[in-house]
């Protein structure tokens, strides 16, 4: 009787599965923007890493060392050297700095090179080769509003998160770290959240076009304003990073004035405190703040133009200068006494 029991109430499970065995295979709804987004990630996500910083601490009691989270944030596979592009506020004041591939194969990273004036770093794994998968670098500058966008990061700790949008808007500007302006950052409505930063936005082929940086969120979390260092800068600074561990651009060889002498004494531009002997700027006959003959301090030129670029503030200099290289000849407009000049300097090497 248990027995009869028993098939009794197992036949309508059987029934059910026979059933699902039988029926046909539901036919594939994806639509081509579906199965776009699919193909990317697929493609694009194991190059994505997740990095995590960590800084040394001294125990108040036992005086022993031992590490602390203190962050963490997205990365991705520049080459099959090792290197990994992130951000640089990702890994700012790091005393050890962990990269986890998408085999969750741990590495610990040594940092190459950083440019916190554009937010990036690079940083170094001794993986094997065949545990590295470069993304593919791609371009910005033909990029418009409205182009769709693909962001793959670790917010809040989630590994490899998918968000799509479209570019809102290009040209932005943005603050960096050391409160330097990064210029020409495109905007998108990707959601781009806590540890996303440093992660890949890419486009629909699945070619990196920019880095995820930061949010524009009074709560911190994304309400549809993300942005994005364009991968044209990437291509140039990161290739700098990796041979000199930092950003190189040429000097006119000045000392300059602090910004605040512009709004203390009511002009705009660059104030020279000093040529240095033996520079452009020396050569060009810049003059730096002098002592006049009453024993007073007077003004010396002030930078307005370069490179037939207005030139607002300190800022504004460096960001001509990093679009140029030491023996590139380039105009420069300056104030004396109130008159405009104008000159040629040829723009040196660092020291």
């Amino acid at each position: 009787m248990n027995k009869l029991k028993r098939l009794l109430l197992a036949a309508p499970l059987l029934l059910l599965a026979t059933l699902a065995t039988a029926a046909p295979a539901l036919p594939d709804f994806s639509t081509d923007d579906e199965r776009n987004t699919m193909q990317v990630f697929n493609f694009a996500s194991p190059s994505v890493v997740y990095v995590t910083n960590e800084t040394v601490v001294r125990d108040r009691w036992s005086l022993r060392l031992h590490t602390v989270p203190k962050g963490a944030g997205s990365g991705f596979v520049w080459d099959d050297q090792g290197h990994v592009v992130t951000n640089f506020h990702v890994i700012e004041g790091a005393s050890e700095v962990t990269i986890t591939l998408q085999d969750r194969s741990e590495w610990p990273a040594e940092l190459v090179g950083s440019a916190p004036e554009k937010d990036l770093a690079v940083l170094k794994i001794d993986a094997p080769r065949e545990h590295l998968e470069p993304l593919v670098a791609g371009t910005s500058n033909n990029l418009a509003v409205g182009r769709k966008v693909l962001a793959i990061g670790n917010p809040f700790g989630l590994d490899t998160t998918l968000t799509t949008g479209v570019v809102s808007a290009l040209g932005r500007e943005i603050q960096a770290a050391n409160n330097r302006t990064i210029r020409n950052v495109i905007q998108t409505d990707a959601a781009i959240n806590p540890g996303n930063s440093g992660g890949p936005l890419l486009d629909s082929r699945g070619r990196l076009i920019g880095v995820n940086t930061a949010i524009y969120s009074p709560s911190g979390a994304s309400v549809g304003i993300g942005f994005a260092i364009p991968v044209d800068t990437v291509k140039k600074i990161v290739p700098e990073l990796i041979a000199h561990g930092r950003l190189v651009r040429p000097v006119i060889g000045i000392q300059s004035a602090p910004d605040q002498w512009a709004s203390r004494y009511g002009f705009e531009g660059v104030a020279v405190l000093r040529a240095a002997p033996g520079t452009p700027a020396e050569r060009a006959g810049l003059r730096g703040v002098y002592r006049t003959r009453g024993g007073g301090w007077q003004l010396g030129d002030i930078i307005v133009e370069l490179d037939s670029k207005p030139v607002r503030n300190y800022d504004d200099l460096l960001n001509v200068l990093e679009n140029h290289r030491a023996g590139d000849e380039i105009s420069m407009g300056y104030l004396r006494d109130g008159q405009k000049r104008s000159t040629s300097v040829t723009l040196a090497a660092p020291e």
